[in-house]
């Protein structure tokens, strides 16, 4: 899953991008509005961690025009935590809103929850025969038996899963699964789905060709 954090205090921006690519996200970050408001509609992002108090364009600003254009999840971070405040971040489009200084561990949850939601999946735990997929402690077990699996496999599968029985397609999967930061070999993800069908089982993710790849 692919996340932008629009930031402007360095310390935090960096500890975000940090925390979250260790949680196995593909992170792009922006230190000001202007930049996060093209990113933002440059890419379909899964989900998006946005500061209201911002240099160039507030978060405010960005929110507005971003509805215009793009469903993006929005969870909106703030110093102030004034009712006004919240109200006017849920009435311009935002998904979740938290208040400054915060859990690193909460957010995350908030995050993992946005995209839940937005993907149609609300249940965090999927089930597909013996195989279950639990999207809240990010891992996957056949037969009751965790897999062991790498950040980044483990995002396919979450992605892939998440559209249960859509055929994503590769281009998709690249802009979902990699930040603007990591070298997209062309054969990158080819590895990543040979890697899980040997973990999980040759026919789990399931190949259409010249339109993509499948869990059904």
């Amino acid at each position: 899953m692919r996340l932008l954090v629009v930031e402007d205090e360095e310390d935090l921006r960096n500890g975000l991008e940090q925390a979250l690519r260790e949680e196995g996200y593909a992170v792009d970050v922006a230190p000001d509005g202007k930049e996060g408001l093209y990113k933002a509609e440059a890419w379909d992002y899964d989900a998006i961690v946005l500061d209201v108090m911002l240099p160039e364009m507030d978060g405010w600003e960005i929110l507005s025009r971003l509805r215009k254009k793009k469903k993006t999840p929005v969870l909106m971070l703030t110093a102030r935590d004034g009712v006004r405040d919240r109200i006017k971040g849920l009435d311009l489009g935002a998904d979740d809103y938290l208040v400054k200084p915060f859990n690193l561990a909460e957010l995350i949850a908030r995050v993992r929850a946005l995209i839940r939601r937005a993907a149609g999946t609300p249940n965090p735990v999927v089930t597909i025969d013996s195989i279950n997929i639990d999207m809240a402690a990010r891992t996957i077990s056949v037969d009751d038996a965790l897999v062991a699996l790498t950040a980044r496999e483990y995002a396919l599968i979450e992605y892939l899963a998440s559209r249960r029985g859509k055929v994503v397609s590769r281009t998709e999967l690249y802009d979902h699964l990699f930040s603007e930061e990591d070298e997209s070999y062309s054969n990158l993800l080819d590895v990543h789905v040979c890697n899980v069908r040997k973990k999980i089982g040759k026919d789990f993710i399931q190949t259409r060709r010249g339109h993509g790849y499948v869990i059904d």
